[in-house]
């Protein structure tokens, strides 16, 4: 099947450039790009995220990772009473 598709102009040299580079077609590029990037499972949720930590299980007791803000208020505080603003 014919189609026509509409590159802009860095896209279009870097896939002549590619092509080039296997010896094919930019058509035959295209075709097995797409073709590759179609045959890919789609992945419609994130995996899951794991908390890796230093030491133990689990956050420190009292350290809220919601609220980072408050963490970098907590460590800014505590650097005031060592005497490292």
């Amino acid at each position: 099947m014919r189609t026509t598709i509409s590159l802009n102009d860095q896209l279009a040299k870097r896939v002549r450039r590619e092509a080039e580079a296997r010896g094919i077609s930019m058509s035959a590029f295209i075709a097995r790009t797409l073709d590759d990037a179609l045959k890919r499972p789609e992945t419609s949720e994130p995996p899951p995220f794991r908390l890796v930590t230093v030491r133990g299980v689990h956050a420190r007791p009292g350290v809220n990772l919601d609220q980072p803000r408050a963490l970098d208020l907590r460590d800014h505080e505590a650097g005031f009473k060592h005497g490292n603003p």
